[in-house]
């Protein structure tokens, strides 16, 4: 049997949006018929790099296109200000949405979004593609299942060298990047702490530098769960070098060690052993994962709305906590 049929559109087609565009033209039966973007060499260079012809329309108003084409979905890869206009747009023309993160930039906007997908029973997911990754599902199966007891302890880092990187582009801009780094790359690191623990967020304490620029580019950040367990995130935005990552978690008979994309496990007193192969789950693709929840071969979706919802309320409450120079309580309301 054929796969479903499916008519793609893109609103932002800067460099993220063309890996978006090369997965989702390698699915069977998916065709991109339409590109929105305000720069005619963004549209270009999207067009070249993912191999497509003239055919395709483009268009540099989104609600022009989404009112020409009627796509059956829409990939959002525009800057993160423009998101929740973009996403809502999308919505209301009847488009099933995959975004990049973060979803939005506010927990207003995250609740509107929030309620729009109710209304419509459109799928909304988000690129938060660690929930594919084989290593954090592990973590997040080990996690729940409470194998290794209660979690007492969790350590998050990333580093990049985004404060020289972005000079003098969107992501550094008060509204287009919707905040510094800890909205940006460090979304991902908010995102994936959550959703391994699938605990609530009862206090955060931030400490945030700004450097010379408008937004934050370091933070240091101290949670503590509903669970009781707590946590350090560190998000620094002036290193040198490539992107580094690391994750560990603590619990009552052991840990799991997240290093440079290697998991390693501890167990009691015995020494901790890689984790790898075979005892790893199947991972995935964002874009192929997007097309499976459209088609229902998917029954659930890994990355939804309510995974954007809780990584804004974090990063507000973080915001917030910097401002005031003192701990405060995360509303989840």
């Amino acid at each position: 049997m054929s796969k479903q049929e499916l008519r793609f559109a893109f609103i932002g087609c800067g460099g993220n949006a063309r890996g978006h565009g090369r997965s989702v033209a390698g699915v069977e039966n998916v065709e991109i018929v339409a590109l929105a973007d305000p720069s005619e060499g963004s549209l270009n260079n999207f067009k070249e790099t993912v191999g497509l012809d003239d055919s395709v329309e483009t268009f540099s108003d989104h609600d022009e296109m989404l009112s020409a084409v009627k796509p059956d979905a829409v990939v959002i890869s525009s800057p993160h200000g423009l998101h929740f206009d973009h996403i809502m747009s999308a919505l209301n023309a009847g488009c099933h949405v995959h975004t990049e993160k973060p979803m939005v930039c506010t927990v207003d906007h995250a609740k509107q979004v929030m309620a729009k997908v109710e209304e419509t029973g459109l799928h909304l997911m988000i690129g938060y593609q660690r929930h594919l990754s084989p290593i954090y599902q592990y973590c997040r199966k080990v996690v729940l299942s409470n194998e290794l007891g209660k979690v007492n302890f969790v350590t998050a880092h990333q580093s990049q060298n985004w404060y020289r990187n972005q000079q003098g582009k969107w992501r550094q801009d008060p509204f287009l990047g919707g905040g510094g780094q800890l909205n940006d790359s460090g979304s991902h690191l908010i995102d994936i702490l959550l959703w391994v623990l699938e605990t609530s967020p009862d206090t955060v304490f931030a400490m945030i530098d700004n450097l010379d620029i408008e937004v934050d580019v370091l933070t240091a950040m101290t949670i503590k769960f509903d669970t009781g367990a707590l946590c350090n995130i560190s998000i620094v935005g002036h290193a040198h070098g490539g992107v580094s990552e690391d994750f560990s978690i603590w619990f009552e008979d052991g840990g799991l060690f997240v290093r440079g994309g290697q998991l390693t496990r501890q167990e009691g007193g015995n020494a901790p052993t890689t984790v790898d192969g075979d005892d790893l789950p199947k991972g995935g693709n964002k874009d192929e994962a997007f097309i499976e929840l459209i088609r229902g071969e998917r029954k659930e979706n890994p990355i939804g709305v309510e995974n954007g919802l809780r990584v804004i309320q974090l990063t507000e409450a973080a915001w917030q906590s910097a401002d005031l120079g003192k701990p405060v309580k995360v509303d989840l309301s």
